[in-house]
C-alpha cells in the first residue's frame, strides 16, 4: 500500500492510513446493504439499496437483473455514489461510509464464479437462486473516494480516503 499524495499533505503516517483504512472495512465487514445512487436518463438521481461483499481492496460486488433501473444507468453512466451504515434511531451512533466511483461489469468467468460463490455463502442463498443468479450481471464498484462518519467519536467525526490510500493487490472477499 502507498501514501497517497493527498494523506502525505495532509501529514498521515501509514500508521494512520492503515488504522483508517481498516475502520473502513470492518464497517463493511459488518453491513450487508449498500445504497446505490445512480443517474437516470432523464439526469434524475435514482437509489437502490443492495446487497454486496468486499474486497480487500474495499471494491464492492452486487448482483442484480441488467434490466434494473441502477443496471441500465450504470450501462449509461458507470460513475455512481454509495452509502453503507449502520442502522440506528440515536444520532449519537450514526457510522458510516459515503463511496465516490466507478462502475463495471465482471465477465470473466473464474473471477466472476468465484465472487459469486463468495457472495452466496455470505448471504446463504444455496440453490434456490441459482436460476436469478445466472441471469444477474456482476458489478464492481472501484471506490475512489471513501469517507467514513461515526458520531459515537464526536459530532462530525469524519476521514476520507482517496484509491491510493487503500489500494494493494486484488485481495480475497472481506464479506
Amino acid at each position: 500500500m502507498s501514501l497517497s499524495a493527498a494523506g502525505a499533505r495532509m501529514g498521515l503516517s501509514m500508521g494512520k492510513l492503515e488504522k483508517q483504512r481498516e475502520m473502513v472495512a470492518a464497517l463493511l465487514r459488518g453491513q450487508t446493504t449498500l445504497s446505490l445512487a445512480t443517474t437516470g436518463s432523464d439526469g434524475e438521481a435514482c437509489v437502490a439499496p443492495l446487497f454486496y461483499i468486499a474486497d480487500e481492496e474495499l471494491t464492492l460486488y452486487w448482483l442484480s437483473a441488467k434490466s434494473s433501473a441502477h443496471s441500465i444507468n450504470l450501462t449509461r453512466t458507470p460513475r455512481a455514489a454509495a452509502a453503507v451504515y449502520r442502522d440506528t434511531a440515536d444520532w449519537k451512533k450514526i457510522c458510516g461510509v459515503q463511496v465516490q466511483g466507478t462502475t463495471s461489469m465482471i465477465v470473466e468467468p473464474e473471477r466472476r464464479r468465484a465472487l459469486v460463490a463468495a457472495y452466496c455463502e455470505r448471504f446463504k442463498l444455496g440453490s434456490i437462486f441459482r436460476v436469478a443468479i445466472r441471469r444477474s450481471a456482476l458489478y464492481a464498484f472501484q471506490p475512489e473516494v471513501l469517507r467514513y462518519i461515526d458520531n459515537a467519536k464526536r459530532f462530525g467525526y469524519k476521514f476520507e480516503l482517496r484509491r491510493g490510500d487503500f489500494t494493494g493487490k486484488r485481495g480475497a472477499a472481506i464479506g
